[in-house]
């Protein structure tokens, strides 16, 4: 797995990492994304996307960061070590290294590079799974589909999936000509209902929902 050749690599001598370049900031000037995602990992996969689409290498992008995704399932441990804080210089050099290889990034693509050089030398490696999750809506948005994300207590249906998207795809928050990408969440502490989310938009449905909400109007009111 991953984590253990980080770890490896970590444990022996390694030359400090370089400056990232200039480059991966002025790429990113002039570009509008196709919908906007919030928080640091979305300035961050904003800024990989539009360095992304300016240096002609989108599709390979895309193809890196899912590697990169699929390795934080496959790999728990990972996020641990990149969550570290006494990650030194040459720590962050391997860790990069590494993550380089596991996302099978080209020899002469220095798109992902200086992105995972960026985030090591602003010490926000952390952020980094993260970013391919927001990464992925900007992709889908490009494509002219609309993540929708279902979460409710247990596994539902297609039936009543279809149904839901059905609903959905009528609402306001989908724009006309959209392609939905439906996916079903499941966790029990919501107790029932549903909660729906649709691009950066939540909207709440679920039991466990109603229930705080009404606590929060108890807790006002008294």
């Amino acid at each position: 797995m991953l984590s253990r050749q980080v770890l490896r690599s970590m444990r022996s001598a390694a030359p400090r990492m370089s400056q990232p370049t200039r480059a991966f900031a002025s790429a990113t000037d002039s570009v509008k994304p196709p919908v906007a995602v919030y928080g640091l990992d979305g300035t961050y996969a904003t800024a990989l996307y539009t360095a992304a689409v300016k240096s002609s290498t989108l599709d390979q992008t895309a193809k890196s960061l899912s590697s990169l995704s699929a390795i934080f399932t496959k790999d728990p441990k990972l996020s641990a070590i990149l969550h570290a804080p006494t990650l030194s210089a040459s720590d962050k050099s391997q860790i990069v290294a590494e993550l380089e290889k596991a996302a099978s990034v080209p020899a002469g693509d220095k798109t992902v590079k200086n992105f995972l050089s960026t985030l090591a030398e602003n010490n926000r490696l952390a952020i980094l799974s993260g970013v391919c999750e927001k990464f992925n809506v900007l992709m889908a948005a490009s494509k002219g589909e609309v993540e929708v994300v279902v979460t409710s207590a247990e596994k539902l249906d297609n039936k009543t999936l279809n149904r839901l998207e059905g609903a959905v795809s009528k609402s306001a928050y989908v724009g006309q000509g959209k392609k939905l990408k439906v996916t079903n969440k499941v966790n029990p502490e919501i107790i029932g209902g549903l909660v729906v989310e649709i691009g950066d938009r939540t909207i709440d449905l679920s039991v466990s929902g109603r229930v705080a909400r009404m606590n929060k109007l108890l807790q006002d009111a008294l």
